[in-house]
């Protein structure tokens, strides 16, 4: 299996975000965070709920504006995948796929995605016919389809048993390889964060700040047993433990 792309240290940021504040009203919740993206890289936002890593992704996203700082840069096409798959239940999977207010509906596009999501076959099948599992293969689809050289995705595997994830984080890191895609993922899932990740940031607090970086420094594909992973989980976990929200 070919490693999945990673940042070329030279290259140009793909995103520059500097939050001063986000407040919902009187309550903070994310304080002073420099958040940089390099083309190709796969960044993980780790901390306890609450301390904002979802607010912080839609931030990034452009859902929400309302916040002290400046978004310096970002690319123009970026995808998003949430925690739920959030299909169409009327639309079938193609549909579902393709299915965009900005662009027109490629079919060979739609078809690509399909066989590399590993449903082949199920063009045509309502989300009710599917498992959790394949619902978010077609989420993660969907997010692929605008082309976006930045992928968000918020704890996008929290619903699925163990051994689904293992194979859809596997799949992601596939997908963002051929893709040339860069990903930055909100995870409580420590083993997820360093398996996934170039950089892991935990976030914690209130208002949120990065506590810890962690560079993995890891070469891909990654062994799960690999003992540097559990010497990197050690640390991850004493980060998250400081990493409280008040």
């Amino acid at each position: 299996m070919n490693q999945p792309l990673r940042v070329t240290p030279q290259a140009a940021p793909l995103l520059e975000l500097q939050v001063e504040r986000k407040a919902f009203g009187e309550t903070p919740v994310l304080g002073q965070i420099d958040l940089r993206l390099q083309p190709g890289e796969i960044v993980s936002l780790l901390g306890p709920s609450g301390c904002g890593k979802s607010t912080l992704l839609r931030l990034v996203a452009q859902l929400d504006r309302e916040f002290t700082g400046t978004l310096r840069r970002r690319p123009e096409q970026v995808g998003f995948v949430f925690q739920e798959p959030r299909l169409m239940p009327w639309l079938n999977v193609a549909d579902n796929i393709g299915f965009s207010q900005d662009q027109g509906y490629d079919p060979d596009r739609v078809a690509r995605l399909i066989d590399e999501v590993g449903l082949t076959g199920f063009a045509d099948a309502l989300p009710k016919a599917l498992s959790g599992g394949m619902a978010q293969r077609v989420a993660i689809a969907r997010g692929l389809y605008g082309q976006p050289q930045l992928l968000l995705l918020d704890e996008p595997f929290s619903a699925v048993d163990a051994f689904t994830r293992f194979k859809l984080q596997d799949l992601l890191l596939e997908l963002a390889r051929r893709h040339r895609t860069a990903l930055l993922v909100v995870t409580h899932d420590v083993d997820e964060a360093l398996y996934l990740s170039d950089r892991v940031l935990v976030i914690g607090n209130r208002p949120g700040t990065v506590c810890r970086e962690l560079r993995v420094g890891l070469p891909s594909p990654r062994d799960r047993r690999d003992e540097r992973l559990g010497r990197l989980r050690a640390e991850a976990l004493e980060a998250l433990h400081s990493a409280r929200v008040i």
